[in-house]
């Protein structure tokens, strides 16, 4: 049956080749029938890398091979299977990943540690090694500048549309391209980053700034998004710095140099994050969360995602039911500093609740008129401090749980 794309869904932008990766995708039969499931990057010489992972405490073998490899700051290829995790998988999974990375190596030319494996789906099947490495040749025969949307499309699950950014910057005078792909549609509560997304870059950049650079960016973009409140076993956010591009010397520190690129980065990785929210599974709003006179900021994001993360709250956005009620149990129980007198509550620019009570005169007619729309904005003023934050997420439908249902069938 074919899948219905989102409501929500943004189209893929135009993914101009970018020096030094060459990617696409292949069919290898894995879970999937008639459709790719195997992805490959092959990344040029000296690339350097930072990743960041799922803080679930059962990963995936992936996982633990690909924070093993981060050790040696340098990667040549990336390999991604859709469909089958190998997560809870045992000596199996380690097997797989040594394998799988091996293979790699040979048609790469590298040591089996600059290799990085990534896997997505059902979560306690052993992967089938044989097939994957066997169509692991056809695959790198076939990699090109060009294979951006493929790749994009050969990461999904249960998503309905291919997700992709792409932007530029300037380092020293110098322009720099910067380009990203991910995966993901549940399971979605990060506690790193979320789901699968590779990014690279032409820029010549050291590891450590490239971490720096990659923690800082995923804490506004997928640490600030929700679908279902579930952190998965198989998070995986990896950034590559190819070196091809030409600009004056990085320091390891980064510095006030890479403030541009920086800002091109999160841009980058925002549009990722929201793009998985947009495709949450069975998602028809999209749902903006605002939080400001909290104690701090921290506080603020933690009382935006409890809102995001409230099923109450979710199931009455999809109902189209302005019920602020619900907002107010979100806040309270967030663990975070509030005060009920001070709170007010605002839903599409009209605020409904403030100082403890409704506001007088309050219509709920053109908040009725928003909560009819796709995307929806709430406001909340904690009144205690200047602490703001934001979170994304998206409506709670029957859609979900008819996905959910049958997810293994």
């Amino acid at each position: 049956m074919e899948t219905k794309i989102s409501p929500l869904a943004v189209k893929l932008p135009a993914l101009a080749p970018l020096a030094g990766v060459r990617l696409g995708a292949v069919a290898a039969g894995i879970r999937y029938r008639e459709r790719t499931d195997l992805v490959m990057l092959e990344l040029a010489p000296g690339t350097s890398v930072a990743g960041v992972f799922t803080r679930n405490r059962c990963p995936g073998a992936p996982v633990d091979w690909c924070r093993a490899a981060l050790k040696g700051g340098r990667a040549r290829a990336v390999v991604v299977n859709a469909g089958n995790a190998n997560v809870f998988t045992g000596r199996a999974g380690r097997e797989t990943c040594a394998a799988t990375a091996a293979a790699a190596a040979r048609l790469v030319g590298c040591k089996p540690g600059e290799v990085f494996i990534a896997s997505t789906g059902v979560i306690g099947e052993a992967l089938p090694t044989e097939r994957l490495t066997a169509a692991l040749p056809g695959l790198h025969a076939g990699l090109g500048a060009d294979g951006w949307e493929a790749a994009a499309r050969g990461i999904m699950t249960t998503d309905t549309f291919p997700k992709a950014a792409t932007a530029t910057a300037r380092i020293g005078g110098a322009e720099v391209r910067i380009t990203g792909i991910a995966k993901g549609s549940g399971m979605i509560a990060p506690d790193m980053a979320t789901m699968l997304c590779f990014i690279a870059t032409d820029a010549k950049l050291p590891a450590a700034a490239l971490d720096k650079l990659l923690r800082r960016g995923v804490a506004g973009s997928f640490n600030a998004t929700t679908v279902d409140s579930d952190t998965s076993t198989s998070d995986t956010v990896l950034l590559f710095a190819t070196g091809q591009a030409r600009h004056p010397r990085v320091p390891a520190a980064g510095g006030a140099m890479l403030r541009e690129f920086a800002r091109a980065l999160d841009a980058v990785l925002l549009d990722l994050a929201l793009a998985v929210v947009r495709d949450g599974e069975g998602a028809s709003k999209f749902v903006r969360i605002d939080v400001r006179g909290a104690v701090t900021a921290r506080s603020a994001r933690k009382v935006a995602m409890a809102v995001a993360n409230s099923p109450l709250v979710k199931t009455a956005i999809a109902g189209e039911d302005a019920n602020w009620g619900r907002i107010v149990m979100a806040v309270g129980k967030a663990g975070e500093p509030a005060d009920r007198d001070r709170l007010s509550i605002a839903v599409g620019g009209v605020w409904m609740a403030r100082d403890g009570g409704v506001v007088p005169g309050y219509d709920e007619t053109p908040v009725v008129a928003h909560m009819r729309g796709r995307e929806i904005a709430i406001e909340i003023d904690l009144g205690l401090g200047k602490g703001a934050g934001t979170a994304w997420t998206c409506d709670l439908t029957h859609g979900y749980i008819d996905i959910n249902g049958s997810y293994r069938s």
